[in-house]
């Protein structure tokens, strides 16, 4: 369990401080080779963007930490009284949610034929953005029994609205969100405040996706993922052909942080049945992998590990997606 909360201002200050040390790093994304502790060299590794986007977009509107310190402030209240009474501080929910379905719209930005993936490849994202997020992936047995009580169903579901498919010569987009801009050659969000917006198309660098957490600008509001990296069937580059990135960088719109908290061991991600870590884990880890004194929660959707080796959200990360859905949240509109 946690027990260091930092602030939301005291992270933005950390993610601004860290943002052009990590420039290198990150841009190398799925191409990067890790070496393990154990002296496993491994190949394309997991690389999201999220952090660092937000770090920038911090940096550009400092009213942006107040923002989100008023919507952890409710996120913090909203969980309190989802606990059961003497539950000694545990995020076990009280009592079920409602289902709620977000509406989705995803933008094909394509280069070339391949990037202009297929209606199928699209259904079979919604189709495992479901199955994660009601806790029915048929890898949800694999949870260690260490972790197998605080697997989540976040009664969350997701239903395609439409597709709209855009041609450019452009053949990278880099990541600071040009292709959510029509006057730069992208296409402008659809109603975000009432439908998640998701853009695939080829981010550059290896860089597999990235979102905005809650409370950023709605010009640039959604998640960017890029085409081999979005479904199971198609144009799908292994290991990260099973979905999982969409289900990561969603978890960042409903407003989880990295598992590690993106830091050192008393650097939080806002989740008490989370356990504490140093460092994201790559590849499919063995289990018990152990760091700050606890085993790792490798299998959670917010490490870096491979598809196959993640299939869990937590109880805390569900009340943290669910208080910005629930009414006064920062994205109740999205609820239906």
């Amino acid at each position: 369990m946690k027990k260091f909360i930092l602030s939301v201002a005291a992270l933005a200050t950390i993610l601004i401080s860290c943002s052009k040390e990590e420039v290198v790093s990150t841009q190398e994304g799925a191409d990067q080779e890790i070496v393990l502790d154990n002296g496993e060299q491994l190949g394309k590794t997991r690389k999201c963007f999220a952090a660092e986007n937000l770090a920038s977009q911090l940096a550009q509107n400092p009213k942006l930490a107040l923002t989100m310190e008023t919507i952890e402030a409710k996120t913090k209240s909203f969980i309190q009284t989802k606990r059961p009474p003497n539950s000694g501080g545990g995020d076990e929910p009280s009592s079920d949610f409602p289902v709620v379905t977000i509406p989705v719209y995803v933008h094909v930005i394509y280069n070339n034929s391949q990037e202009n993936i297929s209606d199928a490849q699209i259904n079979s994202q919604i189709a495992v953005l479901n199955k994660d997020f009601r806790l029915t992936n048929g890898d949800a047995s694999l949870v260690p029994s260490e972790f197998s009580g605080n697997a989540a169903d976040t009664q969350i579901q997701f239903s395609l609205t439409g597709i709209t498919r855009k041609f450019s010569t452009r053949a990278e987009w880099g990541t600071r969100d040009d292709m959510k801009k029509s006057s730069q050659g992208g296409v402008d969000p659809i109603d975000p405040a009432n439908y998640l917006n998701i853009w695939i198309c080829n981010i550059g660098g290896g860089i597999l996706g990235y979102a905005q957490f809650p409370g950023g600008s709605a010009t640039t509001d959604g998640v960017v993922i890029a085409a081999p990296y979005f479904g199971t069937e198609g144009y799908v580059s292994a290991p990260f052909d099973l979905g999982r990135t969409a289900t990561h960088e969603v978890g960042h719109y409903l407003n989880l942080r990295h598992i590690w908290g993106d830091g050192r061991c008393r650097q939080d991600d806002f989740v008490n049945d989370t356990p504490a870590s140093d460092r994201s884990n790559y590849g499919c880890p063995s289990y018990p992998t152990t760091h700050c004194k606890s085993n790792d929660m490798t299998m959670n959707y917010m490490d870096y590990t491979n598809d196959a080796c993640m299939y869990m959200f937590t109880n805390g990360q569900k009340l943290r997606m669910r208080a910005v859905l629930e009414s006064g949240g920062a994205r109740a509109s999205l609820a239906l």
